[in-house]
């Protein structure tokens, strides 16, 4: 494993960088968000992709431990790990026909209907790392848990906990 796999793990996998990113997930604020991305002309919320957003709602050179430098490298290789693993995981209940063929088309379908939706989803975001005798320890997984309204089945906000390869203690 890279240092900068190491280094990378340490940055995002604490607390400072995940409430810096839950406060624009928030219900109160995912309406905000979503303005100030269509207002950013840097991207196109209807195809974006996870890890395009986040440099855009939080100042990324203002990231603890100087994460937002390292972000897109890092982002990078999440997403060449998460594409190489299949996912039969529907969408969600309210789209249960919709299933995204790997695990980083399943994430950025889950971001997409975040912020797509009307109103908006709001999500929260962990970060951590495989456990040490876990036969994939060295490589990025995702877990996506959808928590649905009194009828069931619209959803009302996206659990998002990235899985990064185990670090050690």
């Amino acid at each position: 494993m890279s240092q900068l796999n190491i280094l990378g793990g340490r940055i995002y996998d604490n607390p400072a960088f995940k409430d810096e990113m839950n406060s624009h997930y928030t219900p109160e604020k995912m309406s905000d968000s979503v303005e100030k991305l269509r207002a950013s002309n840097l991207i196109d919320l209807e195809t974006m992709e996870f890890g395009q957003y986040q440099p855009i709602l939080s100042q990324s050179d203002q990231w603890p431990n100087e994460g937002g430098r390292l972000w897109r490298r890092e982002v990078g290789r999440a997403r060449l790990q998460l594409t190489a693993q299949p996912s039969n995981v529907p969408l969600s209940k309210d789209e249960p026909g919709v299933i995204p063929l790997t695990k980083c088309a399943l994430l950025d379908a889950c971001v997409r209907k975040c912020f797509n939706s009307v109103p908006p989803i709001p999500m929260q975001i962990d970060v951590k790392q495989q456990r040490d005798d876990a036969p994939n320890r060295d490589t990025h997984d995702i877990l996506l848990e959808w928590d649905y309204g009194k009828t069931g089945d619209k959803p009302t906000l996206l659990r998002l906990t990235m899985v990064c390869p185990y670090l050690g203690p």
